[in-house]
């Protein structure tokens, strides 16, 4: 084989791994399977505070007591916009039983009030930016992956955290555990 037709097929192949990744690295994010994180990050739910929608400051005292599910997300975030509506049904189906959840965007705070506003969102919704990422590293998103959800206890003693999406059973679950321990 000739020099000139060594280079032709050397290109050729990292033309077609390179279309081959590209194709790996654009593929839909719900087909990511999600990462169960259990023993990563800090036991206790730290301080933090940030404002809501309304620009009022929130804080993380407000939920104690509670059960707390605590989800980051973005508007521009595919499976955080498929999560919405059911935080907003669960959100009405444990409402009288000492469950909150609690939302912190880390997106545009008109776009977060655009979309509060849309879904009908029934539970504080936080404009968080990049202290947002920060404490979510803090609970355990060591990829600074959206959706990233964690769940804590009554006391603030985080019982589970998910990168990606969480589906119904999997929330339930672990809102039920929390809710059959007195």
């Amino acid at each position: 084989m000739n020099l000139r037709k060594m280079a032709v097929l050397l290109t050729t192949c990292a033309v077609l791994a390179g279309i081959a990744w590209n194709g790996y690295q654009l593929r839909p994010a719900s087909n990511v399977q999600p990462l169960k994180l259990t023993g990563e990050g800090v036991e206790q739910l730290p301080d933090f505070s940030f404002p809501d929608v309304d620009g009022n400051k929130r804080d993380k005292s407000e939920w104690n007591g509670r059960v707390l599910v605590l989800n980051f997300w973005a508007t521009w975030c595919p499976p955080c916009r498929e999560e919405m509506p059911l935080f907003v049904e669960l959100q009405k189906q444990y409402a009288g039983k000492s469950v909150q959840f609690v939302s912190i965007a880390i997106d545009e705070p008109n776009l977060v009030r655009d979309f509060y506003d849309v879904y009908g969102i029934n539970f504080p919704t936080l404009i968080g930016g990049m202290d947002a990422i920060k404490l979510a590293n803090v609970l355990g998103n060591r990829f600074d992956s959206l959706p990233f959800t964690a769940i804590f206890d009554r006391t603030g003693k985080r019982h589970y955290i998910q990168a990606g999406q969480i589906d119904r059973e999997t929330l339930q679950q672990q809102i039920n555990t929390l809710l059959s321990q007195i």
